[in-house]
């Protein structure tokens, strides 16, 4: 195990076993094993998948990160990496794959388009962004991000998961976070059942007015 990652600072280990053991709590043991094997969900949308798959060969090698493993199926993948513009007819697939996805699960949006639309932003197809249907953990900038960028915003999740507390986390709670979201209703428009409550408020506002 590399000291460095999981002993306490607080604690002053004789150098002469320094190599051999490590003090540390369960929080930071729990998590080195999570960050250093997060599993992606091999799919791509557009464009940004090109860099996605990049990321993956020899140069850059992302095994490096434990991140190399990309599964062809929801139930062994923790991560989704939407990789694309986000279309109002694929919004309903993406939350259905999220929702078969186990817990802990984490969602990186990589690109412009995933993370608010893009240049497809006021397009009549296109969703402003996929956190408005999932939760998004890492946004990743770029049209498309290069490698390196897919790389950084991929060690600031891992950061993000050396932080979280095994007493806190979602996926150890019961109650409205577990969950599944529901999925968006294609019609004329798009629509978040979530939001039902909302649309027929506004729709008897209208009547009323008319």
């Amino acid at each position: 195990m590399d000291n460095e990652k999981l002993s306490l600072p607080q604690y002053d280990i004789p150098e002469d076993i320094q190599n051999a053991v490590a003090i540390t709590t369960l929080d930071r043991l729990y998590n080195w094993g999570r960050r250093s094997s997060v599993w992606p969900l091999m799919f791509g949308l557009a464009c940004c998948a090109i860099e996605m798959i990049a990321a993956q060969a020899s140069r850059y090698d992302m095994a490096r990160f434990g991140m190399e493993v990309m599964r062809p199926t929801p139930r062994q993948a923790d991560m989704m990496l939407v990789s694309g513009t986000v279309t109002k007819k694929m919004a309903p697939a993406i939350v259905r794959l999220y929702n078969q996805m186990p817990e802990p699960k984490y969602v990186v949006a990589m690109g412009a388009c995933a993370s608010g639309g893009g240049p497809f932003k006021e397009g009549y197809n296109v969703v402003a962004g996929i956190d408005k249907f999932i939760p998004v953990d890492v946004y990743i900038p770029g049209c498309p991000p290069t490698p390196q960028a897919l790389i950084a915003g991929l060690i600031k999740l891992q950061e993000k998961i050396d932080k979280e507390s095994i007493r806190k986390v979602r996926w150890y709670r019961k109650g409205p976070d577990t969950m599944e979201i529901p999925l968006p209703i294609l019609g004329p428009d798009l629509i978040d059942p979530r939001r039902n409550a909302e649309i027929k408020m506004a729709a008897a506002e209208t009547k009323e007015g008319a």
